[in-house]
Formats: structure tokens, C-alpha cells, sequence
């Protein structure tokens, strides 16, 4: 793998994963249409670390005040007795579905799922409900007021990331908004969400990674994982500005016309599945 591919993947993933267009999709794409061979999933979910580093940088105020809470409730006897614990509860209890789904269709997930024609109906299923929660939604209710039920709900909406070009804050984004969740609070709780989930991910991939016999340079690991952090941190703070007053439907026709675009290229034989 060149600097230039490391640098181009590093760049969609950092500004992809927080976008609810797919990094997945985009990771699988991008090498296609410019020639280059699979990254493979274990690089993408390595690369990711840069963006589970963006979050947690980004967020470093609010995740010490939640592990603080987290803490102090668990001493006291009462994990749910703020706010700030709770919601430390349900960003943990939130990433058990994703994570024992992963576990169950690893194989599926790194195999045959990764196929462009997958990825093609995910994008465009994913932007058919949001589009959906978008128009029936309340959209009113502020992050503190999140409760064990909505926490689970969302979670489960986490775990459909696991198909390939669905989107994880896409799904956790739709998830929010059909709670009742305002658009930059559903945001919000996609964030921190993540960093479990892609962080538990990267960690998983990087040890078989290291244990295989053919797998790209450590310099390109480390400028992916650099410049995903760097975009990560711009894409972070220019989709929350951007919901505080405008909706997802720019996100939703984006997944659309790429789906169906996706759909004409592997259909002329533009590109291979």
C-alpha cells in the first residue's frame, strides 16, 4: 500500500464514519473505482482507532464527567442515579448487541457481506427509513432524557451497522431520531456510542492483523490511522453544526443516488462485487 492510499483511506474513513453515509461502503469503493486492491476489513477496522481517538478527544470533557458518574454511582450503590451514570450504563449496555453480533457473523461480515451488491441495497434501505423517522419523528427530546428502553432501542438500531454500507451513525442516528431525540443529541449519543463498539473492533482486528503472514506496512497503518484521526475530529464537529439546524436529508438522496449508481456500475461491469 502506497502513502497515497493510506493518506486517500485514512481520509474517507476519518470523514465517513461520523457521516451516516457508510464508512464501510466508502472504504470498499473508493479502491475499486480508483484500481486499487481491498484494504480488507481488518485494515479499515485498524484505521478506525483514529477516529475511536477523535471522539475520545473531542468529547474528553463529557467522557470524564460519565465515567466520574459511572464511578461514584457504582460506590453509592446507585448506578442509575443521575443522569450522567445513566447515560454510562446505556452507551455500555448499548454495545452489546453490535458486539456479540460481530462475534456470531465475523466470518460473513469480513466474507461475502462485503459485496458491493450488499452494500448497494444498504445504502439505499437505510435511507428509505431515515427518511421515514425523519418525517414521523418528535425530534424534541434532549439527551438527558434518554431512558434504559430508548438506550436498548438504539442499540439494537447499532447493530444493524454490521451489514455492510448500513452506516453505524447512520443506524444509530435513525435510532435516536425514532426515540424523539433532537437531530444533534441523537448525534451526540451516536459519538459516544462508538467508541466502544469501533474500539473494541480495531483492538480485535489489529491482534489477527499482526498475527497474519501478508498485511500492509506498518507506516500505512500509521498514516491511515493519523489522517482518519485529523478528519475525524473536522467531520465530528461539522456534522453536529450542521444538525443543529438543518435535517438529514442531504445524507439521505447522498445514499440514494450512490446506491443506484453502485447498482448501474456493477451491472455494466464497471466494477466487481
Amino acid at each position: 500500500m502506497s502513502v497515497l492510499e493510506a493518506v486517500v483511506l485514512g481520509l474517507v474513513q476519518g470523514i465517513t464514519e461520523f457521516l451516516p453515509i457508510s464508512s464501510t461502503a466508502h472504504l470498499k469503493i473508493v479502491p475499486s473505482l480508483l484500481g486499487w486492491g481491498d484494504p480488507g476489513a481488518a485494515y479499515s477496522a485498524v484505521i478506525q482507532l483514529g477516529t475511536v481517538a477523535a471522539v475520545l478527544v473531542y468529547f474528553a470533557k463529557d467522557l470524564t464527567r460519565l465515567l466520574k458518574a459511572f464511578v461514584q454511582g457504582l460506590l453509592a450503590r446507585a448506578p442509575f442515579g443521575t443522569v450522567d451514570s445513566r447515560l454510562a450504563w446505556f452507551v455500555g449496555l448499548g454495545t452489546i448487541p453490535i458486539g456479540l453480533g460481530g462475534l456470531l457473523l465475523k466470518k460473513h461480515i469480513e466474507g461475502s457481506l462485503r459485496s458491493l451488491w450488499v452494500i448497494a441495497g444498504s445504502l439505499i434501505v437505510l435511507a428509505a427509513v431515515l427518511a421515514v423517522v425523519e418525517k414521523v419523528a418528535a425530534k424534541n427530546r434532549p439527551l438527558e432524557s434518554l431512558t434504559l428502553k430508548d438506550g436498548v432501542v438504539i442499540g439494537l438500531c447499532q447493530s444493524l451497522a454490521l451489514i455492510p454500507g448500513s452506516s453505524r451513525s447512520g443506524t444509530t442516528l435513525t435510532g435516536g431520531l425514532l426515540v424523539g431525540l433532537t437531530r444533534e443529541a441523537a448525534a451526540r449519543y451516536s459519538f459516544l456510542l462508538s467508541i466502544p463498539a469501533t474500539g473494541l473492533a480495531g483492538v480485535f482486528e489489529l491482534k489477527h492483523l499482526l498475527e497474519a503472514s501478508e498485511r500492509p506496512e506498518t507506516s500505512a497503518l500509521v498514516i491511515g490511522t493519523v489522517v482518519s484521526f485529523v478528519s475525524g475530529m473536522l467531520a465530528i464537529h461539522g456534522l453536529l453544526q450542521f444538525l443543529r439546524t438543518r435535517s438529514t436529508l442531504v445524507f439521505i438522496v447522498y445514499r440514494v443516488v450512490l446506491g443506484l449508481a453502485l447498482f448501474a456500475l456493477l451491472g455494466a461491469g464497471v466494477l466487481q462485487p
